[in-house]
């Protein structure tokens, strides 16, 4: 199937049902789609379903050893797929989610090996962008929420840069136009007490995850 007959054109700020109702079926039956979050495009599929996120690393020739982050809808998701909810994390969500911060927890049972790189942590994010945000409610389900490109080659911030390697591989492409792009999510470690670790600086300073009470 051509690339361009597989992209569906939405609205950022108000996606259309049937669209996102479309993704949501395919994500649920396996499949992987491109879709916007704020910086980047991203590509998402059932993250319970093993042999879609081993499909995943495949379409991304993503090492295995490499983890993925997922997306989640509630906070209450956190329950199946962490071990513990430290006090520091609920601090950090309820002040900064959705969106701009991915915390990383320790993993519970139930979340696939492969999403972790064979470790025993997971990053997860409740996303911000409002067409992520209602694909992952139409789902009801966490979705991988890792960027749509080979691995170690740019992210896209439009859909015609995305690498034809990718597109070719997806079942659909939903196209919300140029996003904003800049800094992606602040990483941040909830594994270690009370103290966060900040693993990566995004677009939430150091500086304000430090000063948060906790």
């Amino acid at each position: 199937m051509a690339i361009r007959s597989k992209i569906i054109k939405i609205s950022p700020v108000n996606p259309a049902r049937e669209a996102i109702m479309k993704a949501a079926t395919i994500i649920k039956s396996g499949g992987t789609i491109v879709f916007p979050t704020r910086c980047l495009y991203g590509l998402g599929t059932d993250a319970f379903n093993a042999a879609a996120v081993d499909r995943l690393f495949s379409i991304k020739r993503r090492s295995t050893q490499k983890p993925i982050l997922i997306l989640i809808d509630h906070i209450r998701q956190l329950e199946r797929l962490v071990t513990h909810i430290p006090e520091i994390a609920v601090n950090i969500m309820q002040k900064f989610w959705p969106g701009n911060i991915t915390l990383v927890f320790e993993a519970g049972d139930d979340v696939c090996p492969n999403l972790t790189g064979r470790g025993r942590q997971i990053g997860i994010r409740l996303p911000g962008h409002p067409v992520a945000s209602a694909l992952v409610k139409a789902v009801a389900s966490p979705i991988t929420g890792t960027s749509a490109n080979l691995s170690g080659s740019p992210g896209c911030h439009q859909v015609s840069d995305l690498q034809p390697e990718v597109g070719a591989q997806v079942e659909l492409i939903i196209d919300a136009g140029p996003l904003e792009g800049g800094r992606g999510s602040t990483v941040i470690d909830v594994t270690k007490g009370d103290k966060p670790i900040i693993l990566r600086e995004g677009i939430i300073s150091k500086g304000d995850i430090l000063t948060l009470d906790h």
